[in-house]
């Protein structure tokens, strides 16, 4: 099966500090809080990161039995290519499910103020093996996670 490259971009809008929405992305206790499936942390789930260029990433989630995926072991190992602060981070990774490579990807964060509030722009470049969730749910997976962290953002003070 052949590899599928797919690029998508994702816009939104907070209405949030530039430096609380940074922020969440940076730190890897309020990243964990957002980026964790259900917003909550499972057993067996970690986020884990030293947020310096050239310093690597890993997750881990157990998908919940209202996913594509029950029970799935979903893990990534990345790096971060170049961080700006409040303004730029780029990390390249790996996606598995129970131990096999699905993808590969290339993750732009663009952070910019937007009157009282904050436009982040995500961009995804892809590369899909085989048995891999494919860039359609790539993407539906990102929206929900930035949703996620609207919520996250919505009740941290």
């Amino acid at each position: 099966m052949p590899v599928t490259h797919a690029s998508f971009v994702i816009d939104k809008t907070y209405p949030h500090p530039l430096a609380k929405v940074f922020a969440a992305f940076a730190e890897p206790s309020l990243r964990a809080k957002w980026q964790s499936p259900d917003g909550g942390a499972r057993p067996g789930d970690h986020i884990a990161f030293e947020f310096k260029i050239g310093c690597h990433e890993s997750a881990r989630w157990v998908m919940g039995d209202d996913t594509p995926f029950p029970g799935a072991v979903i893990s990534s190992e990345g790096i971060f290519l170049d961080i700006v602060d409040q303004k730029r981070i780029v990390s390249a990774s790996n996606m598995m499910m129970n131990g096999t490579p699905f993808s590969g990807s290339l993750l732009s964060f663009e952070f910019a103020e937007e009157g009282a509030g904050t436009r982040l722009t995500c961009t995804h470049q892809g590369a899909f093996f085989e048995n891999s969730d494919g860039p359609e749910m790539r993407k539906d997976g990102w929206e929900k996670l930035f949703e996620s962290l609207s919520a996250f953002l919505d009740t941290e003070a």
